[in-house]
């Protein structure tokens, strides 16, 4: 039998996954999740990894016109967009994180080695869109209240931040994990 240390790895990583697919499947997938929330002139919109309320599903998009004006629309805000990629990126790492360390806890600690290694990776990509996108949608959040509209933050920041403290302790949680006692215990 295999280590029972890589299990609080293995669950951290799991709950990192789960929350990182619901921010990825945010507006205009399902706006019951989104980053920013709008209201201009009467019309709410919500804000996604692939668009925002009304949008096509895509990789990189401007902000609507009613929200946002060049100053916003410009190449440097439409690459940050792009960037938000890295949250289903960051899911399907933690994906593969999750798999090494079933393989860990059933089989070999070189399962919980490579959940330890890729949960780093993981976290790291999650810190990186993290801050991309709390930049990103804090500088829209301040512009659209400039121009007298609300906007607030949702939801899908604090489930990006939720998973990254879960990817954290993850690793910490497999590396532990890897160091724990794989030998067979023998029938006497």
């Amino acid at each position: 039998m295999a280590v029972g240390a890589a299990i609080p790895g293995l669950f951290l990583t799991f709950v990192a996954m789960v929350l990182l697919i619901f921010a990825s499947v945010s507006a205009p997938t399902w706006n019951a999740i989104s980053f920013l929330d709008t209201t201009v002139d009467g019309t709410t919109t919500h804000f996604g990894v692939f668009g925002y309320t009304g949008s096509q599903t895509h990789v990189g998009w401007y902000f609507p016109s009613g929200v946002a004006d060049s100053e916003l629309n410009d190449g440097l805000f439409h690459n940050l967009t792009r960037a938000l990629i890295l949250v289903p990126i960051a899911a399907g790492l933690a994906g593969v994180a999750w798999l090494f360390g079933l393989c860990g806890a059933a089989y070999h600690r070189a399962g919980t080695v490579f959940m330890t290694l890729v949960s780093a990776l993981a976290f790291l990509v999650t810190l990186v869109v993290w801050i991309i996108e709390m930049a990103l949608f804090g500088i829209a959040r301040d512009h659209v209240r400039r121009r007298g509209g609300y906007a607030e933050y949702a939801n899908a920041n604090w489930l990006v931040l939720g998973a990254l403290v879960a990817l954290f302790l993850a690793f910490f949680a497999s590396l532990c994990g890897s160091f724990g006692s794989y030998r067979a215990r023998r029938a006497v």
